[in-house]
């Protein structure tokens, strides 16, 4: 009988064609490989280069007066340490029971102080007078942000509030996200009365590992923004608030960050609350933020007090 007139199976192909054919195979997994290697290469080269971008996203548009937008507030410059002047909001405390205690609020990563109005007005009404800063970069700010400049903006801040009238002693820094990290720095030089962190993250590489797990975030990353190594050393007053649906800074970490601190007044955590919900710039936060302006007062002046026992909340967001 003839052969098979197949036309698929390999034993009728040419010597020499099944070689080549051998040898293409072979290559294959050491192409695919070296395309997995440069896309990798492309994927750190971007994120070093253009790292900052994923960290800061500001709103440079100017924004109005102060007292276009709050009742009773006025602008105020901060002159930082490498000569840029930056605008501010100051808002005095509105409260027949003033507290005689200031909030200095830095922000998150996102936005300018008109998005913060609301939250000040909170602050305002429970006795807190208010300084809303805003970054280098932001609302209408010169510069550009960087670890290392939003940490004198921080300072020329504190030093802003002492001359109204508030020393750090009479002042409780409040850091949203990012801003948890620029204060749990400041307090390290500028020990103030009290520390309100909310939706805080041990450091910012964590957050970036979480999100790019694929990448080496922790040997590339320039800003590193390391909250807990500055709590850890320090015996100021901390509350931690967060909400256990956060999409951006995962619950687990702010978690962390309240483990860590040395002299936990309060943890506050909003249930069903994400990072950038309506909850998380209004009341309840305001009120946590006053609870540890009390709890300061209750110990003195300033972090030298008898401790305070720490609390747990739980709240609906």
């Amino acid at each position: 009988m003839g052969r098979s007139a197949s036309t698929g199976g390999r034993g009728d192909l040419p010597r020499g064609h099944d070689e080549g054919w051998s040898r293409a195979r072979s290559r294959r997994p050491f192409v695919l490989g070296l395309a997995t290697v440069l896309v990798l290469a492309l994927a750190v080269g971007m994120l070093t280069a253009l790292q900052r971008r994923l960290i800061y996203f500001p709103d440079p548009s100017a924004v109005p007066p102060a007292g276009d937008v709050i009742d009773g507030a006025r602008d105020v410059t901060l002159r930082t340490s490498d000569g840029l002047e930056l605008g501010a909001w100051f808002i005095p405390a509105r409260s027949a029971s003033d507290t005689q205690l200031a909030v200095l609020v830095a922000p998150g990563n996102g936005g300018n102080r008109s998005g913060r109005a609301g939250l000040a007005n909170e602050l305002s009404r429970r006795g807190l007078a208010v300084l809303l800063m805003d970054y280098r970069g932001y609302g209408g700010n010169p510069g550009s942000p960087t670890e290392d400049g939003l940490a004198k903006d921080a300072l020329a801040a504190a030093r802003a509030l002492g001359d109204l009238g508030y020393p750090a002693a009479q002042t409780i820094y409040f850091g949203e996200s990012l801003g948890s990290a620029v204060v749990a720095a400041l307090q390290a030089r500028r020990p103030p009365a009290g520390v309100a962190l909310r939706s805080p993250f041990p450091e910012l590489a964590d957050v970036g590992a979480h999100h790019y797990p694929w990448l080496p975030v922790r040997l590339l990353l320039k800003d590193r923004f390391r909250t807990v190594e500055h709590l850890s050393r320090s015996e100021v007053p901390v509350t931690v608030i967060y909400g256990d649906r956060d999409s951006v800074v995962p619950p687990e970490q702010s978690a962390r960050v309240a483990d860590e601190a040395t002299d936990l007044v309060e943890r506050v955590v909003l249930r069903g609350a994400d990072h950038n919900d309506r909850v998380m710039f209004g009341p309840r936060v305001a009120a946590a933020v006053a609870r540890l302006a009390r709890a300061a007062r209750a110990r003195g002046d300033g972090p030298d007090g008898p401790p305070v026992p720490p609390r747990s909340v739980e709240e609906p967001g």
